[in-house]
């Protein structure tokens, strides 16, 4: 019986550790796929930045430079670049007056 405890808690431990977060990255990148639409800024797993123009089932087509469409496999889509809004100078002087 002692035999078996510590092959059971290797295997536990390599659950928790490389596979349940592997499988959670897979489901993550799964629904940033779903989630893609023409306009979109993205980054390639490759690095190239730009932004989709047309989706396939397949294929994506970023814009990288105006008027220069380059076309990708949908999986080499790497993470969507969010916007946040800027603060402007009138913003920020109103925060300072107290």
């Amino acid at each position: 019986m002692e035999a078996l405890v510590f092959p059971a808690l290797l295997a536990a431990v390599f659950y928790f550790m490389l596979i349940r977060p592997q499988r959670k990255r897979a489901a993550q990148h799964k629904q940033l796929l779903g989630s893609l639409e023409p306009g979109d800024d993205v980054v390639t797993i490759g690095g190239m930045f730009g932004t989709i123009t047309d989706i396939g089932d397949d294929f994506v087509e970023l814009e990288v430079s105006p008027g220069t469409p380059v076309r990708f496999g949908r999986t080499a889509i790497a993470r969507k670049i969010v916007h946040e809004p800027t603060e402007t100078a009138e913003t920020s002087s109103e925060e300072g007056e107290v």
